[in-house]
C-alpha cells in the first residue's frame, strides 16, 4: 500500500452548553485551529455539539433553528480551508439531526441521522424526522462514511450501504450519556463493525454535565481488526489526533495522541499526552458526579452551594463531591441539631467540616420546634407524637437551608440517596427541598463504597470513620434507626435493583431467594412514593434507569405488579 496518503484525523471531545450557540461555536473554532496547527486533515465534533445535547424544546423554536444555521455558517468562514464535521439540527422541510460537513469555507453536505432513539432519557422522535444517510466524504485517499450516534447501534443497514459505496473509514459522532457499563457497550459495537468491514472506526462523543445527564467523553479510534488504538480522557475535554491509513485491508499507522492545543505545539511531530483511565467503578462514578456538579453549578451561573449536614454518610459524601467539584471556598455547610441529634452526629459533622476545610454554621432548631408544638397544640390535642412531628423537623431544616440559599444566592444540594428516594424514606419540602440532588441515583450500598474509595484516595479518613461505621438514622425521634422502617440496605438495594432497573415483578424477585413479604413491602413502597419523586429536584443519572425521564410510572395507579 505504498503511496497511500494517511488521513490525520482530530477528534474534538468538547463540553458545550445547551443553547449557547456563540459560546459553543467559539469553542469549536478554537479546537479546530489547534487541530489544524497539528496538521489535521479533518476535525470531528460530537452530535448536536453546536446547540448542546439534549436541546429539547429549543428545537421547536424556529428562531433558534435559524440562529443555529447562522452560527454554523460563521464557523465555516472561520475554519476556511479545513474539513470539519459538526453535529447540527438542520431544517429542510422537516427537522433533521445532522452531521454537517464543512469544507473550503462552505457547507459541503449534510448527513442525516436515521435511527432516532425514543427510550429512557431520549425523546428524539418528538423533534426530528429520520433522514436518508448522506454522501460519503472524500479526503485524499480516504472515503469517509459518517453516521450519527444510534445509527451504528441497530441493524447497521446504513453502515453496510456506506461500505458498499466504497467507504474505507467510518466516523460516528455521538452524544451518548454516561451510565455504568456504557463505555464497554459502545466499544464492543465499534469493534464489531470495524472488524466486520475491515476498516478503521472513529467515535467522537460529547463530554460534560447537562441537567440530570452527564456525558463521559471517552472518544476513541478502533483499527480494522477492532483493536483499540486510542481513547480520549474520561470526563474531560480532550483532542485525540491520529494518523489513519484508509482501506479495508490496510492498517492504521503508529498512533499518536496530542494535548488539547494548549501552548505552542509544533505541527510535526505530534506531541503525546498521557491519558488516565481506570477500571475502578467507584472512581468512575465519583468522577461523573463531580463533573455533573461542577457543570450544573457553573452553567446555571451559580458560584456557591449550601449543604445541610446531619452527621450521616449521605451528607458527608455529597459534601466531599461538592468540595472536589468546586473547592472548599464555594461550599457552605450548615448543621441544624434538634433535641434528638446525638452528640456523636454533632461531633462527626464538626470533624467532617474541619477535614474539608469548611466553615460550619450551626442553627439549633429546638425553639422553632417548640413554636410549632404550641401552634398545633389545639388540633393535635390528645394525640401521640408520630410522623407529623418528625416531618416538621425535616421541614424546618428545609426552610432554613432554603433561606440561606435565597439570601446568599447559594444552590442547595440535597443529600437523599436512591434507596431512600425509592421507598419514600424522605420528606417533601424537608430534606427533599433543594436545587440539585447529587446522589439521587446512588443506592445506599454504593454510597458506602464511594466513601471508602474517597478515603482510600485521600490516604486517610477524610470522611470520618465514625460516620461510615454508625447505624444510619434520620434522628427524628429517640433512638431511631433506618432499620426500624426498612430492611437492611444489603437486602433492600438488590431488591430495588431488580424491581426498578431489571423490571422484575414480585414473583420473579422472590424466586431469586428473597423473602416474599419483604419484596411485597418494598415494591408497594416504591410505587406509593412516586408522588414524592415527581416533586423532588433533578439529580445525576449514573444507572441504567434513574428516577425521572428514565422511569415514568403513573402516580395514580390501580395496577400492582405481583
Amino acid at each position: 500500500m505504498s503511496g497511500v496518503m494517511t488521513l490525520r484525523i482530530a477528534v474534538a471531545q468538547i463540553n458545550p452548553t445547551v443553547g449557547d450557540l456563540v459560546g459553543n461555536a467559539s469553542l469549536m473554532v478554537d479546537r479546530e485551529k489547534a487541530a489544524k496547527n497539528l496538521g489535521a486533515d479533518i476535525t470531528v465534533f460530537p452530535e448536536l455539539a453546536i446547540c448542546g445535547y439534549p436541546p429539547e424544546d429549543l428545537l421547536s423554536r424556529p428562531n433558534f433553528i435559524r440562529k443555529t444555521g447562522e452560527v454554523v455558517r460563521g464557523i465555516a468562514t472561520d475554519t476556511s480551508g479545513a474539513v470539519t464535521i459538526i453535529g447540527v439540527p438542520v431544517s429542510d422541510k422537516t427537522l433533521g439531526n445532522c452531521a454537517v460537513v464543512i469544507s473550503k469555507g462552505d457547507i459541503a453536505g449534510n448527513v442525516y441521522k436515521h435511527e432516532l432513539p425514543n427510550y429512557g432519557v431520549f425523546d428524539e422522535r418528538r423533534y426530528f424526522t429520520p433522514g436518508a444517510n448522506g454522501p460519503l466524504i472524500k479526503i485524499g485517499d480516504s472515503l469517509l462514511g459518517i453516521t450519527v450516534c444510534e445509527d451504528i447501534w441497530g441493524k447497521n443497514d446504513i453502515v453496510q450501504k456506506q461500505i458498499d459505496g466504497g467507504a474505507n473509514v467510518l466516523v460516528n459522532i455521538s452524544a451518548s450519556p454516561y451510565r455504568t457499563g456504557i463505555f464497554e457497550e459502545r466499544l464492543a459495537i465499534a469493534r464489531r463493525l470495524a472488524k466486520r468491514y475491515k476498516v478503521p472506526l472513529v467515535y467522537c462523543n460529547l463530554v460534560g454535565g447537562q441537567d440530570e445527564l452527564v456525558f463521559d467523553g471517552r472518544s476513541f479510534i478502533c483499527g480494522q481488526e477492532g483493536e483499540l488504538l486510542g481513547v480520549a480522557t474520561a470526563f474531560e475535554e480532550d483532542l485525540l489526533v491520529m494518523d489513519i491509513l484508509p482501506g479495508r485491508a490496510n492498517r492504521i499507522s503508529d498512533h499518536v495522541i496530542i494535548d488539547t492545543g494548549k501552548g505552542n505545539v509544533n505541527k510535526r511531530p505530534i506531541q503525546t499526552k498521557e491519558r488516565r483511565h481506570t477500571d475502578d467503578i467507584n472512581e468512575e462514578i465519583y468522577t461523573a458526579l463531580t463533573l455533573a456538579v461542577r457543570d450544573y453549578v457553573g452553567k446555571n451561573r451559580f458560584t456557591d452551594v449550601v449543604i445541610a449536614e446531619s452527621g450521616g454518610i449521605d451528607s458527608a459524601l455529597t459534601t466531599a463531591i461538592a468540595v472536589d467539584a468546586l473547592g472548599p471556598s464555594k461550599v457552605h455547610v450548615v448543621a441544624m441539631p434538634s433535641p434528638y441529634s446525638s452528640k456523636g452526629s454533632i461531633d462527626d459533622t464538626k470533624q467532617l467540616a474541619k477535614n474539608f476545610g469548611l466553615d460550619l454554621l450551626t442553627l439549633p432548631i429546638e425553639e422553632i420546634m417548640n413554636s410549632f408544638d404550641t401552634t398545633l397544640s389545639n388540633p393535635f390535642s390528645g394525640l401521640e407524637k408520630d410522623i407529623a412531628e418528625e416531618n416538621i423537623q425535616a421541614r424546618i431544616r428545609g426552610a432554613l437551608v432554603m433561606a440561606l440559599s435565597n439570601k446568599f444566592g447559594w444552590l442547595t444540594l440535597t443529600t437523599g440517596n436512591k434507596s431512600e428516594v425509592a421507598v419514600g424514606y424522605c420528606t417533601l419540602y424537608g430534606d427533599m427541598a433543594g436545587g440539585f440532588a447529587v446522589i439521587k441515583d446512588l443506592l445506599k450500598t454504593v454510597v458506602y463504597s464511594l466513601c471508602e474509595w474517597r478515603n482510600k484516595k485521600e490516604g486517610c479518613d477524610i470522611i470520618p470513620r465514625e460516620i461510615i461505621n454508625k447505624a444510619p438514622s434520620a434522628e427524628l425521634r429517640e433512638d431511631q434507626k433506618d432499620s426500624d422502617s426498612l430492611p437492611p440496605y444489603d437486602i433492600l438495594d438488590p431488591i430495588l435493583l431488580e424491581y426498578i432497573e431489571n423490571n422484575r415483578n414480585v414473583d420473579e424477585i422472590t424466586k431469586l431467594g428473597y423473602d416474599r413479604g419483604i419484596v411485597l413491602q418494598i415494591v408497594r413502597l416504591v410505587d406509593l412514593a412516586e408522588h414524592k419523586r415527581r416533586q423532588g429536584p433533578i439529580g445525576v443519572k449514573i444507572s441504567g434507569k434513574a428516577f425521572g425521564r428514565d422511569r415514568r410510572h403513573p402516580i395514580t395507579c390501580g395496577y400492582f405488579d405481583n
